[in-house]
């Protein structure tokens, strides 16, 4: 297996599929999964002539069960330190939910200041803030982030099969076509990862302010959500994020949930394929 050395001396592991002269896409993925959650996108990408990378992010996958750094500052170093290590440049950086503010908080901070960002993507994502609060009316309140962490110190093998059977895929809407396969694929990848890394997750995702970090990006940037996203409101992220990112492009999809780079990987892949060529 691939690793590379945080700053911190933490081992990410990551994937590198493709010829090495290929146009580079970095996936970025979400709570607690891993990059296996990038599969679909992967294969349909490499056998474009597209060199793929992604990482599993510290905690999670593969990569070290280290106790520190489940912030988004350290989010964005260890896939900083992956670019570096592998010296991508053009590249197009794709992030979903938690992986959508790794991509906003990296492209802010080290990717356009080292100039090695073509354009970004942000899936389900979780910018600018998730939290309820006085500044925030329309946000989450804490109570159920509270709910996800007592639910995951308590039994969080059957939280992982609670939440992939039913939020994150719209697998509890009636007539929803629900697949086995899917669930446990999602639950396998939640159970490699460390559950402090899990559980200290939950605040970096819903806690942190991005609001500057939209902000400061300058390249084209392709926003995409379902409106029937049960994990992230799209009202309260991807409709904020086409208003604070200066180039960005918003596509909402009526009836799609937070899981639709899964459940409707065929058309989100043709839209990705359309933007990155554009």
């Amino acid at each position: 297996m691939t690793f590379v050395t945080s700053e911190d001396g933490t081992q990410i592991f990551y994937k590198d599929w493709g010829p090495k002269n290929g146009q580079p896409l970095v996936f970025h993925h979400g709570w607690p999964l891993s990059s296996d959650d990038w599969d679909a996108q992967m294969l349909f990408f490499v056998a474009q002539g597209f060199r793929v990378v992604a990482h599993d992010r510290r905690g999670h996958g593969r990569s070290t069960q280290v106790s520190d750094g489940h912030d988004m500052d350290h989010y964005a170093a260890d896939a900083s330190a992956v670019v570096e290590h592998l010296n991508l440049k053009n590249a197009v950086h794709i992030g979903h939910s938690t992986g959508g503010g790794e991509v906003a908080r990296y492209v802010a901070r080290y990717g356009e200041p080292q100039g090695r960002v073509a354009k970004a993507v942000l899936i389900s994502a979780v910018p600018p803030f998730m939290l309820k609060t006085d500044n925030n009316p329309g946000g989450t309140p804490i109570e159920v982030f509270d709910s996800f962490r007592k639910a995951l110190a308590a039994n969080r093998s059957q939280f992982y099969l609670d939440v992939a059977s039913g939020p994150f895929y719209g697998f509890n809407r009636p007539g929803a076509t629900v697949s086995q396969g899917i669930i446990q694929n999602w639950w396998r990848q939640g159970m490699m990862g460390g559950a402090n890394a899990h559980y200290e997750g939950i605040k970096a995702f819903s806690e942190t302010d991005q609001t500057e970090d939209l902000k400061a990006i300058n390249v084209p940037t392709l926003v995409m959500q379902g409106d029937d996203d049960q994990v992230v409101p799209y009202k309260d992220a991807s409709l904020l994020q086409a208003k604070l990112v200066k180039n960005a492009t918003l596509k909402v999809y009526k009836g799609a949930p937070h899981g639709m780079a899964t459940t409707l990987k065929d058309q989100v892949n043709k839209d990705l394929l359309e933007f990155i060529q554009a």
